[in-house]
This record gives C-alpha cells, sequence and structure tokens, in this order.
C-alpha cells in the first residue's frame, strides 16, 4: 500500500539506510481522523506504539485529542511532545512507574483486577491532589478477529484484558470505563462484530461506565474502509450507552505515508543471485520475520516475475535476516537506492542496533513543495549509550 510517489525523491540525497515521511501524506490521514471525530463524536488517540515519530508531536495534535501509550516510557513521550490527553495501558505495571504516571497521566487502565487493587494507596493519594484522574479495567471479549495469533489480543489464553469471568464486578468503585481490543490493520466489520459481542457480554456494566475505549488496530485510512459504517456504530454505542467513546488508531496515522531507503552493498551467489542491503529485515523491519509478510519494494515483482531475481538479505550474522526473494526489470547494482513501501508504522518503533547495525536516520519530505529535510542521524555512540 502507497499513496505518495516516491519515486520523486531525489533518493541520492539522503544517508541510507533511512526511514522518509512525506508530511501532506501524513496530515491527509490526520484529517481523515478527524473528520471521524467530528462527525462521530469520538475522541482519537494517536497510538504511539505504532507510530511515535514526535517531530510531528504539535501537527498530530492539531487534529487529535491525543495520545495512547504502552508503558510510562510512551507516556512521557506523549506528554513532553503531543497536545491534548494522555492515555496508558500495560499488561501489568511496577510500583516506580504507577507512581510517576500519576502525576501527570489521564487515563490510567489496568490489565487485572489485582492491579487495581494492589496500587489503591497510591490511586487515592494521587486523587486528593489530581481529581480529574480517570481509571479504566481492560476487558477480554473473549472475541477473537486476529488472523495472526501473535497479533491476537484475544487468542485463547491471552494475558490481555480481563474475562468476564474473572472480573471482579463488586470492586469496580473508581472505574470510569472500559477498554478492549480485538483487531489488527482491520477494517470495520471485525470491529462490528467485536462491538456485538461486548454489548452482549458486558451491557450490564456499559451503563455504568462514563467512558469506552475501542482500542486501536483500525484502518480507517486504508482504501476501502467503511468510514460510514464506523461514524454510525459510535453514534449508535454513545446514545445507548451514555458515555464517551474512544479509538486509538497506531497505523491508520501512518498508512501510506513513508518507506525505508536502502542500499545494495554486495552483489553474491548461492543457487540463486544474492543481494546485501545496508538495512536489515531482524533491526530495522522485524514484523517481516515475526508475522512474517512481505514487504513491497517499489518497481519489484515476485519471485521470477521478471528478468533478474534475487535474494534480499540483511547485513547481519543472522542466517535468517533476509527480507525474501524478488524480481526486477534490469540487473541491480552495487550503490543502488531501493524503496521499501509503506514503512513508517511499527518499523522505527521496533528498531535495534543487534550487531551494532546502524539505526536508519529519519528525514521528512514534502511531496507538494520537495522540501526534503533530514531530522535525525544515528551512529556509534547511539548503540554504545544502549550498553555499560
Amino acid at each position: 500500500m502507497q499513496f505518495t510517489d516516491f519515486t520523486r525523491l531525489d533518493l541520492e540525497q539522503l544517508p541510507s539506510p533511512c526511514f522518509v515521511v512525506d508530511e501532506v501524506a501524513l496530515e491527509r490521514n490526520l484529517t481523515l481522523l478527524k473528520q471521524v471525530a467530528d462527525a462521530s463524536g469520538a475522541k482519537v488517540l494517536a497510538a504511539l506504539k505504532a507510530f511515535s515519530m514526535w517531530h510531528f508531536g504539535e501537527k498530530t495534535g492539531e487534529f487529535l485529542s491525543g495520545t495512547c501509550a504502552s508503558g510510562l516510557h510512551e507516556a512521557k513521550l506523549g506528554k513532553e511532545h503531543y497536545p491534548g490527553e494522555v492515555h496508558v495501558f500495560s499488561a501489568a505495571f511496577s510500583k516506580d512507574d504507577v507512581q510517576e504516571l500519576l502525576g501527570f497521566t489521564d487515563h490510567m487502565v489496568f490489565n487485572s483486577n489485582s492491579q487495581w487493587q494492589r496500587f489503591q494507596p497510591l490511586i487515592q493519594e494521587a486523587m486528593q491532589k489530581r481529581p480529574t484522574l480517570k481509571f479504566g479495567l481492560r476487558i477480554n471479549p473473549e472475541h477473537s478477529e486476529g488472523a495472526v495469533p501473535i497479533y491476537d489480543p484475544c487468542a485463547p489464553g491471552s494475558r490481555l484484558g480481563i474475562p468476564l469471568s474473572q472480573l471482579d464486578q463488586d470492586n469496580l468503585d473508581g472505574i470510569s470505563g472500559l477498554h478492549f481490543h480485538t483487531l489488527c490493520e482491520q477494517g470495520f466489520e471485525p470491529l462490528s462484530r467485536t462491538l456485538d459481542a461486548v454489548e452482549k457480554n458486558f451491557g450490564h456494566l456499559l451503563h455504568k461506565m462514563d467512558w469506552v475505549n475501542f482500542g486501536g488496530g483500525h484502518h480507517i485510512t486504508a482504501p476501502g474502509y467503511n468510514v460510514d459504517g464506523l461514524i454510525s456504530r459510535i453514534k449508535q454505542f454513545k446514545a445507548t450507552y451514555n458515555v464517551d467513546v474512544y479509538i486509538e488508531p497506531g497505523e491508520a496515522i501512518a498508512i501510506g505515508t513513508g518507506v525505508l531507503v536502502a542500499e545494495v552493498l554486495d552483489i553474491t551467489f548461492n543457487q540463486l543471485p544474492q543481494a546485501i542491503l545496508d538495512t536489515s529485515a531482524t533491526c530495522h523491519m522485524p514484523d517481516t520475520l515475526e508475522m512474517p509478510y512481505r514487504p513491497d519494494i517499489t518497481g519489484s515483482g515476485e519471485a521470477n516475475e521478471k528478468a533478474h531475481t534475487y535474494r534480499l538479505g540483511g547485513l547481519t550474522c543472522l542466517a535468517g535476516d533476509v527480507i525474501d526473494d524478488y524480481s526486477f526489470d534490469a540487473p541491480l547494482e552495487v550503490g543502488q537506492r531501493l524503496i521499501f513501501e509503506d514503512m513508517a508504522h511499527y518499523t522505527m518503533v521496533k528498531t535495534s542496533t543487534f550487531n551494532g547495525t546502524k539505526l536508519p536516520a529519519l528525514a521528512v519530505w514534502n511531496s507538494e513543495t520537495n522540501e526534503l529535510k533530514v531530522i535525525k542521524e544515528f551512529g556509534y555512540e547511539d548503540f554504545k549509550q544502549r550498553l555499560s
């Protein structure tokens, strides 16, 4: 999936490897999300776990209601660089993290009854200073929509969310909202089915709540998404239960906005031509191995579809640091730049320095004016400072 024509970008102006985000495409996505918020009455939060390029924090705040975080550090980033509300959820919190979070977060969602009860002394103390703090519990609707188990929060035996059978309904004083999350890069229809399950199993509690968070995974800005259906269902839900509704899109903010530019370092042969790149599947795009999936490369085809087929590999020592097999119209050359498409979300937030591999630089491009700015480059000190 790629909306912006990145072939107009002068790749030789960039360091390599480099993530490049088109600010025009990003604003297009943010505009659509704001339209959904305005039309439905929902509050839309930016899920920093998917895309936390805080260079765009102020811009994001012009369109969305705030951020949601998966822990202390993301929450602090949201507080420091993004206007609006700060929401946080974690599978479990440490005491130290809870103490710090209670000083600045707006919504705090717990994953278990036990943590909600354990931290009551800290919560009550914080409420004396910040009475507007809101607390919620994450429920597990036990309704699975995930196609890949590793990304399915409602897979059997999931540690995420409280099943109805385990929810302590007698100790909900102070809980003003419920949170659920079942989706991963999916359309409206899986959300609608999830809501059916939530209303069936937890409907008797929804009337007692002030807010409900529908979680993330909503592919709202992807082509073909049923935006009208989403707006209608949110309005219906709000009216039925008299609650505020939050949604936490992550991918939807960055879909089609960015690429990863990489360079061919060497070409070898073992049963087929092997192109070694200055990027890495395991270090720079780990979802290609975890999910796994095959990223699109501009101008490429499937293996043997075009005249020249190569296995594209990373530069680490991991034998499986292989992206996939691709074909091209012309032979690849050492020094040639390749464009990996749709690489803004769940990439730069998951990079690592395994083997001392250099982190990709970060650049911002304006596809209308052609202005290009490299805003961050990484080097040895970034690798060294993670160790001791």
